[in-house]
């Protein structure tokens, strides 16, 4: 078994492409994240990098196959499967989406909505403690970027997220992008958002880039952050502190260098917030 060590800074995805550059190099790079559903065979190449980068780096785990917000059952088998993989490797953190992604077992390629009802906050949060008491140890929930509003959704997202922490105990991931994407798809303030999430259960911040479709924003993760998540997340560093901080890049991935930039601009933010907290 692994010795867990605790992550701080500005990290990285783990991503196929950058397997050889990382450990050739070892780069100056605080933490790794690990898409967990890409590791869950029984061998291979896979595992074999990932346990090479994990006796050199500390890593989290970032999953997206819980389903939390489905009317399905946890699926026990793919939980099974995630604990084994938290036993071997020792995360710091494991998380997934305020999504869905599964119904009657058969499986999207997309993390979709839900509205925002007291059915669904007694639905997932039975899911959530049903996976903490399985894990032993919190799960981090991401908040989702988001389309269209439901008619029927009885409170806004960030109460929603509000009374998932308060039921379960969980912690957080906040996808700053995320927020910033579904502020503009949905005229609403994303401070007013910020603002009103519990900051104490907050563990995680993803940074990423969006693709602007004219008539709304898309979250696709295939661009470098835009100026306008730059500026939200140095505000949200106000209330969230100095929570270690990812640069997620899923499509059109670039040479490891342009993730690197990305995480020393993240840094930069981060340094800069903890100076002033200093000298406060």
């Amino acid at each position: 078994m692994k010795a867990t060590q605790q992550i701080s800074g500005a990290g990285i995805g783990l991503r196929t492409q950058h397997y050889q550059t990382i450990l050739e190099s070892r780069p100056d790079v605080p933490w790794f994240e690990v898409l967990t559903d890409n590791y869950m065979g029984a061998g291979g190449l896979p595992l074999y990098h990932l346990e090479q980068v994990r006796d050199i780096y500390p890593i989290s785990f970032h999953g997206v196959g819980l389903s939390l917000g489905s009317a399905d059952p946890v699926n026990l088998k793919y939980l099974t499967k995630l604990k084994q993989l938290i036993e071997r490797y020792q995360p710091e953190h494991v998380s997934d989406h305020l999504a869905w992604v599964s119904l009657n077992n058969h499986y999207a390629h997309e993390l979709l909505p839900f509205p925002y009802t007291q059915e669904a906050l007694s639905l997932i949060s039975e899911k959530i403690n049903t996976v903490q008491d399985y894990l032993g140890r919190a799960l981090i929930v991401e908040n989702p970027s988001t389309y269209l509003d439901f008619n029927y959704s009885e409170m806004p997202e960030w109460q929603f997220i509000q009374e998932i922490v308060n039921k379960t105990g969980c912690d957080l991931l906040m996808d700053i992008n995320n927020i910033y994407v579904s502020a503009m798809n949905h005229n609403f303030n994303p401070l007013e958002y910020i603002a009103n999430i519990p900051c104490q259960h907050v563990k995680e911040i993803h940074l990423a880039g969006y693709e602007d479709k004219g008539t709304h924003l898309y979250d696709t993760h295939g661009y470098r952050i835009h100026k306008e998540v730059w500026s939200l997340y140095e505000k949200a560093l106000t209330y969230f502190k100095a929570t270690p901080t990812l640069i997620e890049w899923d499509t059109d991935i670039p040479d490891f260098s342009v993730l690197l930039e990305e995480a020393d601009k993240a840094q930069l933010y981060l340094n800069k917030y903890e100076q002033q907290e200093q000298y406060a």
